[in-house]
């Protein structure tokens, strides 16, 4: 979750923004205050009450929250009337320069392509080695047959 100003925003701005982040799975919710209090109480959005003051949109995502910084931000540099307040981020509270941080990273799927590429190379080179065993092996047994043989 990504809490921002929307504070001078127009209607086709907001209307912009949500097409923009619905592309990727993600919602924006603009938001009564004591309505959002209340909902946080017991959650780990409890932390963020300090955020419910004035004007408060939500950007809620549950896949990745990199893109969903990214797009957000994104969007905020286009048009300054965004404000970015603070953000949830893995249950944790984040303020604009953490959410910035977690722009900067690779993708969820990227990630995951890294890792599976590692332990991909690592079988690889497991297999090579058992491999290189065996032919040694084998080049030595055929050596010894050829001196036998001779």
């Amino acid at each position: 979750m990504i809490f921002t100003d929307y504070r001078g925003l127009t209607v086709a701005e907001l209307s912009d923004l949500r097409s923009l982040l619905r592309e990727k799975g993600i919602l924006y919710k603009v938001v009564k205050n004591t309505l959002a209090t209340i909902a946080s109480r017991g959650t780990s959005v409890s932390v963020a009450q300090d955020s419910f003051k004035g004007p408060v949109g939500i950007v809620i995502s549950y896949d990745d929250p990199v893109m969903t910084a990214k797009r957000i931000l994104e969007y905020s540099k286009k048009n300054e009337k965004l404000k970015v307040r603070s953000g949830i981020i893995e249950g944790k509270l984040c303020m604009l320069d953490d959410i910035r941080a977690v722009a900067e990273l690779p993708s969820r799927k990227v990630l995951l392509s890294v890792i599976a590429g590692s332990l991909q190379a690592s079988i690889g080179k497991f297999g090579a080695a058992l491999s290189a065993t065996i032919n040694s092996f084998i080049h030595a047994m055929e050596a010894l047959k050829i001196k036998r043989g001779a």
